[in-house]
């Protein structure tokens, strides 16, 4: 299906996706069935890793259907676009409480689940992101006990980053630049912190917006600073076209930024550009032992589980997980089942500190040539 076929179906069923994005054997409106619900940028600027939520969650129900579904049911699944846009997410997350799911995998951008988070505290919903890293997400406190990840926090590889880039460019220029976006400024900002401690003053801190495509007076300035090590905290658009038109206007300095480029539109964006790039993300999720009959799988459909594929599959095996144990999905009773536990995942096995945030994240350094990234 092409992206403005999946953009057309998205509109005719007012942000609902219909049956043709469920999961195979999937089907809508079963007698009996349990809905739970995915939302994400389906459409707009990041679709690319709202189509890697749909792919693991769709895999992910499908294989637990598979095996009984949940509590003796089936799990049907209403995919809600918020196309990066926190008005969107917020009316989705309505519209998902209006269908009294008990469960909603979402959302990508912590710009969106924070707003939503606020929805689904009020109506009693489990919340599992496995992309949002936002520090605040987690951290208001006991009324907002029902969000999770399956991914680490802005603070956690903020700190990674930061010490990677003192250890290499100690007493020498550095930019932080960010796309001023709840997560982009976040990382950017936990980043400098981290930098600064070491004792290493970033020599620019800037910011872009979302959906710029000329960078020349940023790099123009870089290149008068003498910058030789840029870090960019945003997603992989801003990113790329920042890095392709830095190496056309002979600014060489090497670009570290997080997990909000892992796409392979990144490479397809930049070009050779993105050959030496640098990134933080999650040890590689298709490499977990527990992976491999999953990865195969989507290998057959010709499809590479990258980024958020295999980490949205492990937020529905966390939701199944804690039903199971609660013997129902009474929010107190998953929460219940899950803070200060582990469930044993596609990814490993996660466990959760009491505010839902992993005990132990696994960051690792990744590096971009021919196209793809590999951990360093």
């Amino acid at each position: 299906m092409t992206s403005m076929k999946r953009r057309d179906l998205l509109k005719a069923g007012g942000g609902l996706a219909v049956a043709s994005l469920a999961a195979p054997g999937v089907a809508f409106g079963q007698g009996g069935a349990m809905t739970i619900g995915v939302a994400g940028p389906f459409t707009g600027p990041n679709a690319a890793f709202g189509e890697q939520m749909r792919r693991g969650a769709a895999m992910a129900i499908a294989d637990l259907n598979a095996a009984g579904g949940v509590l003796g049911r089936q799990v049907t699944a209403v995919f809600e676009d918020d196309a990066s846009d926190a008005n969107q997410a917020r009316a989705g997350a309505n519209r998902l409480a209006q269908r009294r799911v008990p469960f909603v995998l979402g959302h990508f951008n912590s710009s969106c689940s924070i707003p939503a988070s606020e929805v689904y505290a009020e109506e009693g919903i489990l919340q599992i992101t496995p992309a949002s890293t936002n520090p605040r997400l987690t951290d208001r406190g006991p009324k907002f006990a029902n969000v999770f990840r399956t991914c680490g926090r802005d603070d956690q590889q903020g700190a990674i980053a930061g010490g990677w880039i003192v250890q290499r460019y100690a007493g020498k220029a550095v930019a932080v630049i960010h796309d001023k976006t709840t997560y982009g400024q976040g990382l950017a900002d936990e980043t400098k912190k981290a930098m600064n401690a070491r004792g290493l003053t970033e020599r620019l801190y800037d910011g872009v917006s979302v959906g710029d495509k000329d960078f020349t007076s940023l790099i123009t300035r870089m290149k008068s600073l003498n910058i030789e090590c840029i870090y960019f905290g945003g997603l992989h658009t801003e990113a790329a076209l920042l890095v392709r038109q830095a190496r056309e206007q002979g600014l060489a300095a090497q670009l570290v930024s997080g997990d909000g480029i892992v796409s392979a539109e990144f490479a397809t964006i930049a070009g050779r550009a993105s050959d030496g790039v640098v990134m933080t993300f999650d040890s590689d999720p298709r490499k977990s032992p527990g992976a491999a009959g999953v990865v195969a799988k989507f290998k057959a459909q010709n499809y590479d589980p990258e980024g958020y594929t295999l980490l949205s599959y492990a937020g529905i095996q966390v939701f199944a997980e804690a039903a199971k144990r609660a013997n129902g999905t009474a929010v107190k009773d998953l929460i219940a089942n899950l803070h200060g536990k582990s469930v044993d995942t596609v990814i490993g096995t996660l466990s959760f500190d009491n505010k839902g945030d992993l005990t132990k994240p696994n960051y690792v350094f990744y590096q971009w040539k021919d196209g793809k990234y590999a951990e360093m």
